[in-house]
């Protein structure tokens, strides 16, 4: 049976470039170490494949790397209100379009209405009234599905924002308690450049995610200087913290 490493193809050694896979040592202790190939080595091969790094060593640098992205209760409330704010332009232009289509939904029944009146009365005959209450329906069908969309597009940028935000807060718990393959795709999905260098594992957060970790990190200080909410306007809302000052 072939033995899933966790973070074999994950990771590239700083100083070749070349892929740091996992290996079993003793039959039960899994070591990762640069591969070392001549042909892509730019320095010494021999040098990279003689470094080695236990398995739990990387866990625990990369769990302690996922813990970049936790933060409080009271900060997600503060990127919440944030999405709000980014996606209120947006929001506002869907709302007016859904106005719009659903005038014309109104005015279209109205016509349909109208018309099968007329044709009770003997105004117009039968054929001509199927006709054209058949292109008014399709019509009306057009605008139902522009409804739809619209309505279904403003909730879908809230919710892909809220479960961008509960993963990053508990990728670190999700990370840990996850299976090897498991582990890899979390890892793939938030972070890139993964590399090895002088021990360290070294990678940079994937976009939203690395705006997370920098405002986590930026709140957390400030919190220390007894600033907390003033720093998270400032971060997640900035055009609001610049008004809450003034008053009429």
């Amino acid at each position: 049976m072939t033995r899933d490493f966790a973070f074999s193809g994950l990771i590239a050694c700083h100083a070749c470039g070349c892929a740091v896979v996992g290996e079993i040592k003793k039959e039960r202790y899994v070591y990762y170490h640069c591969t070392g190939h001549a042909d892509k080595c730019q320095g010494n091969p021999a040098t990279c494949r003689r470094k080695y790094v236990r398995e739990e060593v990387l866990e625990k640098q990369f769990t302690e790397l996922l813990g970049r992205l936790h933060f409080d209760s009271e900060v997600l409330e503060w990127v919440r209100d944030a999405l709000h704010a980014s996606h209120a332009d947006q929001r506002r232009e869907h709302e007016e379009a859904i106005k719009r289509h659903q005038a014309e939904y109104k005015r279209l029944q109205g016509r349909i209405h109208a018309m099968y009146v007329d044709k009770l009365d003997g105004i117009v005959v039968a054929a001509f009234y199927d006709k054209m209450s058949n292109q008014w329906r399709e019509e009306q069908s057009r605008c139902q599905r522009e409804i739809d969309r619209l309505q279904t597009a403003n909730q879908s940028y809230m919710d892909e924002g809220v479960q961008i935000l509960e993963l990053a807060s508990n990728a670190q718990t999700l990370f840990e308690n996850q299976q090897p393959r498991q582990k890899r795709r979390l890892l793939n999905f938030l972070l890139s450049n993964c590399s090895w260098e002088d021990g360290e594992v070294v990678a940079t957060f994937r976009q939203p995610f690395d705006l997370l970790a920098e405002t986590t990190a930026i709140a957390a200080t400030r919190k220390a200087t007894a600033t907390a909410i003033s720093a998270k306007t400032e971060i997640w809302l900035p055009d609001l913290g610049s008004n809450q000052g003034h008053t009429d």
